[in-house]
């Protein structure tokens, strides 16, 4: 399946500074983040979870063919049924939730706010990585920018609070499309706040997000 942006963003991105020695990957896809943070981190426990079944196989398969297949293990689950029994906690949550682009529009506004947050309501991924998150653990996320200050106030209401946001731009001259978000539960942590432009023309890279995710695109 195709690898978007988006993942290898989150993937490349997602704050290590804890030493995590568990990871939690929640709506997995096929595996991408859950294997660059395999690549990244020493961590001994990377659980992946994954609802669809066929994104679910394949991120199997992708666990089993890397390097790293005695550290990752997916979950063939939803989110709800993941939490009713948490057996662990983690030190760093990962998610790429689902959402459809901004550029997907119907002529009703409320079945376009359904769909956007149907496979995974952010009050639901709130809720887990309250549940699921150590005590010093990061929750780290990628969503639209324009979600960013509502998914903030969310996460304040369960005592998890910003650690660094970085904003994307495709372009220089573009407009801000994603917010990359991470949590801690330190209150009176200094929020680190930056930008991200990926392209300065059509393939032609920024030399930020080259050196953020040079070691994961052959090519670079």
């Amino acid at each position: 399946m195709k690898v978007g942006t988006d993942g290898v963003l989150l993937g490349a991105w997602a704050p290590i500074a804890n030493n995590p020695f568990s990871v939690l990957d929640i709506g997995a896809g096929t595996g991408i983040i859950a294997l660059m943070l395999a690549q990244r981190t020493h961590a001994e426990q990377i659980d992946a979870l994954e609802i669809d079944e066929d994104a679910y196989e394949q991120a199997v398969e992708n666990f089993e063919s890397s390097p790293w297949g005695d550290r990752l293990f997916c979950y063939h689950a939803g989110l709800d049924e993941f939490i009713e029994e948490p057996e662990d906690e983690y030190d760093l949550i990962v998610s790429n939730p689902p959402f459809y682009s901004e550029d997907y529009k119907t002529e009703n506004e409320q079945r376009d706010l359904a769909r956007f947050q149907d496979a995974m309501p952010f009050e639901e991924l709130v809720e887990a990585a309250d549940l699921l998150l150590s005590e010093n653990g990061i929750f780290a996320l990628i969503l639209p920018y324009k979600e960013e200050q509502s998914f903030i106030a969310l996460a304040r209401e369960s005592e998890l609070y910003p650690l660094k946001i970085t904003r994307v731009k495709g372009t220089p001259t573009s407009s801000i499309k994603r917010s990359l978000l991470a949590f801690s539960r330190n209150e009176k942590a200094e929020i680190e706040i930056d930008q991200l432009v990926i392209e300065i023309e059509r393939h032609n890279y920024t030399p930020e997000y080259i050196e953020l995710t040079k070691d994961f695109y052959l090519k670079f």
